[in-house]
């Protein structure tokens, strides 16, 4: 079967024996369990082409492949949700598209049109969609991810890629407030390097240090900067929030080296739009302790599409652990973590034009 609406010719083999009903919705751990289905495309010739849906599951590579020998990857993630009348949303996938084309151009790898990747992600959530839990709490999480497929040993830019989307049905990334370190040794990125860009590397890369602090009982890091570990940048897997005396602060993307996150954009906005002063700034390791220690530091939270909103209870900083306020007496995160939630999932009305509806 082929569909022909919008500008492509998607190629659709359906799988015969849907997994769903071997799925247990009510004990869901995050990026096990994945839907029927893949996306694929690849990019040859200097074009995108060969869009097609097949049943999940191996494919075969080259040994040489570009991507396994020099790194060109990179992926992207977000949510579907289910409406209380059944529809399903995404949330501002644009930005997703965009922020793809901006980690691709920052590793020489081919982009693809905005208006590309949100079609061939709608029909593919389409085949997918009774994958879409209306349980509290659930969604079906998207990974679109692109690596070089040219095989060739040489350090060059690859000539080919593949695009692929896969999905994974998953309930909420952290269970409960988590505790942090702030670290103050190892770099996640430095200016001029590949922090801006959504690069499986930047990932591997923290792999070490991250276990390290989780063999200490630390959920996540907090990354410092990576010329003197003196101002805070972003967590592990979400850009991170201070209330400090009634104002928003968050790490400003000025220094290149931190993510620009769907879900920090979108607070931003939504404080704004609600009256909250809120600064995007350098905020230092030094400035976090003094209001803890001063009680004007109130709220510390981080931000992204796996963790949503993600308390943060206890902040570990140059070998001492600074407990914070007691997650309940958290107005503006409490606040904010149940109006997006409300707004993905379509029991509000939309004021930002943000959910696209399949």
């Amino acid at each position: 079967m082929t569909t022909t609406a919008g500008i492509l010719d998607i190629a659709i083999t359906r799988n015969e024996h849907s997994k769903i009903g071997e799925i247990d919705f009510e004990n869901l751990t995050f990026g096990k369990n994945f839907s029927d289905h893949m996306l694929m495309a690849d990019f040859e010739n200097g074009r995108w082409g060969d869009f097609r849906i097949v049943p999940f599951g191996n494919f075969e590579i080259h040994p040489s492949m570009a991507s396994l020998h020099y790194g060109q990857a990179l992926f992207e993630g977000l949510k579907a949700y289910k409406s209380p009348e059944g529809e399903i949303l995404l949330f501002r996938p644009m930005e997703n598209a965009r922020r793809m084309n901006r980690s691709a151009e920052r590793l020489c790898m081919a982009q693809m049109p905005e208006e590309m990747f949100i079609e061939a992600l709608t029909t593919f959530l389409d085949i997918e969609r009774e994958w879409v839990s209306n349980k509290e709490g659930c969604s079906l999480y998207v990974r679109p991810f692109m690596f070089g497929t040219e095989p060739f040993l040489g350090v060059k830019p690859s000539d080919s890629y593949r695009f692929m989307i896969i999905t994974s049905p998953v309930g909420n990334y952290y269970d409960g407030a988590i505790k942090v370190k702030v670290e103050m040794e190892y770099t996640r990125a430095a200016k001029g390097g590949t922090g801006t860009a959504k690069a499986a590397g930047n990932y591997g890369a923290a792999l070490y240090p991250a276990k390290m602090g989780q063999d200490k009982g630390y959920r996540q890091l907090v990354w410092t900067d990576a010329a003197e570990h003196k101002y805070i940048e972003e967590s592990g897997t979400m850009n991170i929030f201070f209330v400090i005396d009634g104002k928003i602060i968050t790490p400003s993307l000025d220094s290149g080296t931190i993510l620009a996150g769907v879900t920090r954009d979108s607070i931003i906005q939504v404080a704004k739009a609600w009256g909250w002063p809120i600064e995007e700034r350098k905020i230092s390791v030094e400035e976090v302790v003094e209001n803890i220690n001063n009680k004007k530091l109130t709220e510390v939270f981080g931000a992204g599409t796996a963790a949503t909103i993600a308390q943060i209870q206890l902040m570990h900083i140059g070998g001492i652990d600074y407990t914070l306020p007691e997650v309940e007496t958290r107005e503006f995160s409490n606040k904010v973590g149940k109006y997006l939630s409300d707004l993905r999932t379509g029991k509000i009305d939309d004021p930002f034009g943000w959910v696209v509806r399949i």
